[in-house]
C-alpha cells in the first residue's frame, strides 16, 4: 500500500523542516496542497504505478486538517499524520524572529498572535487522539527531527543513499560537484598499448588490461575498504548523495574502468549512477 503523510500542526513549528527531510527520504512532498485536487491525487496515486507516487507528503494548514482527513479516511492508502508542535513561547519567538506574519493573522481568523497560537493547538490536542505522531520541535534541531521521522516511519537511511561513479580526466580539470576525488594515474596505462590506445574503459579489452594489472587489486582492495566505511557512515548521517570521481590522464582508459568496477560492486547495495565525463555519456 503508498504511503500517504499527511503534515500539519501550529504554524512556526517547523512543517517545512518536516518536509525537507521527508523530501530527502524520497518523498514527493507539496506544500499547502489544495483541498479541491485531493480526489484527483488519490486517484492517482492507485492507478499510477511509477515510484513517483508510491511516497506522497502533503503539508496543510491545520484548520484544513478535519476536512482532508475525512476525504482520505476511506481511501486505500497507508496514511499517516504527522503534526508539529512547539511551545507557545518558541513559535512567538520564531515568529518574531522571522518578522513573517501568522497565517491566521492574515486571514482575520485571530487577532493576536498568542490568540492564533492558541486556536491552532487546540485544534493540535484534538487531532492527537487519533492515530497522529507529535514531533515537538522545542528543542529539536534539523537532525534531531530527522531522526524522530526515521522512527516513526520505519525508515533506514541505506534505502535512500545515492552515489554516482564519475571517470574524468585529469587534464580537463577536477569536476566541480566532486564529493571524493581518486586518482587511478598508478595504474598501468592501456594509451601505451597501441592496440588498446583509440578503445576505451568500456571495451572488454581495455578493461581487462587495467584489471590485471600489477597495482589493480591492491589499489582496489584498499579502496573498496574505505569506500565501505565512507558509504555506511554517510549513509546514517545528513549525506543523502555522494559523487565519486575516479580520474587518469585522459579519462578514457584506467577511470572509465574503475569507475565501471565501482558502478556495478555497489549497484546491488546502493542506488548508483554511472557517468564518464570525457566520453559524455553515462
Amino acid at each position: 500500500m503508498k504511503d500517504l503523510v499527511l503534515i500539519s500542526g501550529v504554524s512556526g513549528a517547523g512543517k517545512t523542516t518536516v518536509a525537507n527531510c521527508l523530501e530527502d527520504m524520497g518523498y514527493l512532498c507539496i506544500d499547502q496542497y489544495p483541498i479541491e485536487l485531493l480526489g484527483s491525487l488519490i486517484e492517482l496515486m492507485i492507478k499510477e504505478e511509477s515510484a513517483k507516487y508510491q511516497k506522497v507528503a502533503l503539508t496543510i494548514p491545520i484548520l484544513e486538517l478535519d476536512n482532508f482527513y475525512s476525504l482520505l479516511a476511506n481511501a486505500n492508502l497507508n496514511l499517516i499524520l504527522v503534526l508539529v508542535d512547539a511551545k507557545e513561547e518558541a513559535i512567538i519567538k520564531r515568529y518574531k524572529f522571522s518578522r513573517r506574519v501568522h497565517p491566521l493573522l492574515i486571514s482575520n481568523k485571530a487577532t493576536t498572535l498568542v490568540d492564533a497560537v492558541d486556536i491552532e493547538k487546540r485544534i493540535l490536542q484534538r487531532f492527537s487522539r487519533e492515530n497522529a505522531f507529535v514531533i515537538d520541535t522545542t528543542s529539536l534541531s534539523a537532525k534531531q527531527t530527522k531522526e524522530a521521522l526515521d522512527r516513526i516511519l520505519d525508515y533506514e537511511d541505506i534505502m535512500n543513499f545515492s552515489v554516482t561513479f564519475e571517470s574524468f580526466g585529469f587534464k580537463y580539470g577536477v569536476p566541480i560537484d566532486a564529493d571524493l576525488v581518486f586518482d587511478v594515474r598508478i595504474l598501468d596505462n592501456p594509451y601505451y598499448v597501441q592496440e588498446l590506445r583509440n578503445l576505451t574503459g568500456n571495451d572488454p579489452e581495455v578493461y581487462d588490461y587495467v584489471m590485471k594489472g600489477k597495482n589493480t587489486k591492491e589499489f582496489l582492495a584498499k579502496l573498496i575498504s574505505f569506500l565501505d566505511m565512507t558509504f555506511e557512515s554517510y549513509a546514517k548521517d545528513e549525506k543523502r548523495h555522494l559523487n565519486v570521481c575516479v580520474g587518469c590522464t585522459g579519462g578514457q582508459h584506467r577511470s572509465v574502468t574503475v569507475a565501471n568496477y565501482l558502478y556495478e560492486h555497489y549497484r546491488n547495495t546502493y542506488t548508483s549512477f554511472l557517468f564518464h565525463r570525457e566520453q559524455g555519456d553515462k
